[in-house]
């Protein structure tokens, strides 16, 4: 008989065989009545840094939970170095963008503010706890780092050229992203995806004279800001990450 699959929460706290885990009240809430969990009962507790332990309840308290944490499930693995720049879309979109990205293994997420750009403004709190709960279900061991909305200049102008950008151009003029993907050999990798209407021609004109750009195509068809984001993603996993 297959054995149960322990529910996975990220914490902040280290982990180590041995070590008490104090969970809040928002936490605590969900593993007792939601997840009708008790005193005994295990779970899959990650942070990021130290891998994955299972860790047994000990107690519930009015507003906490304590756990200890008795033996490592996964060590700490590298996962992709890979990024997401995009520009602000619409809150159910984003939060499903956000959501998507950290399941297809991005590593930060960066808002850029664009010229065509009509959402300037994110509650970073509920995007993180977006991405906190795709990592917990998605079996990821650590939550990509979401930064605050920078613009597009700014942005490129702190751009450590060691990282290639791969631009999604919806222009129709680039060449098929494979063809470009198999040409290039850099370990570091940001997908950049422009705002619903596109680029302004002016910023397209500047990111195609970067060096460290590459722009492609994602096919023949114009793909709204959140499906290009994720489509984009998808083939450079799997033309050059982990999904090769």
């Amino acid at each position: 008989m297959e054995a149960k699959k322990l529910i996975r929460l990220f914490v902040t706290s280290p982990l180590a065989t041995g070590a008490a885990v104090e969970l809040g009240q928002e936490q605590a809430h969900y593993l007792k009545n939601v997840m009708r969990l008790g005193e005994g009962d295990a779970v899959a507790l990650f942070n990021g840094g130290d891998g994955e332990f299972r860790a047994r309840i000990e107690s519930f308290g009015k507003r906490a939970a304590s756990l200890f944490a008795e033996e490592r499930l996964r060590t700490q693995q590298a996962e992709p170095d890979l990024w997401l720049v995009f520009a602000p879309i619409k809150r159910a979109r984003i939060d499903y963008l956000i959501e998507k990205a950290t399941e297809l293994g991005a590593s930060a997420l960066v808002p850029i503010i664009t010229h065509h750009t009509h959402v300037e403004r994110l509650k970073l709190d509920r995007l993180r706890a977006h991405a906190i709960e795709a990592a917990e279900q998605s079996e990821r061991l650590t939550v990509p780092r979401i930064e605050e909305p920078r613009a597009l200049d700014d942005v490129l102008v702190a751009w450590d050229a060691s990282r290639r950008i791969m631009l999604c151009d919806e222009s129709g003029t680039a060449p098929p992203a494979a063809a470009v993907l198999a040409r290039q050999s850099a370990v570091s990798w940001a997908v950049l995806i422009g705002p619903e209407g596109g680029f302004a021609e002016t910023e397209l004109d500047a990111l195609r004279k970067l060096p460290f750009v590459s722009a492609v195509s994602l096919g023949p068809r114009i793909l709204r800001a959140d499906t290009a984001a994720l489509a984009g993603l998808a083939v450079l996993q799997a033309l050059r990450g982990e999904a090769r």
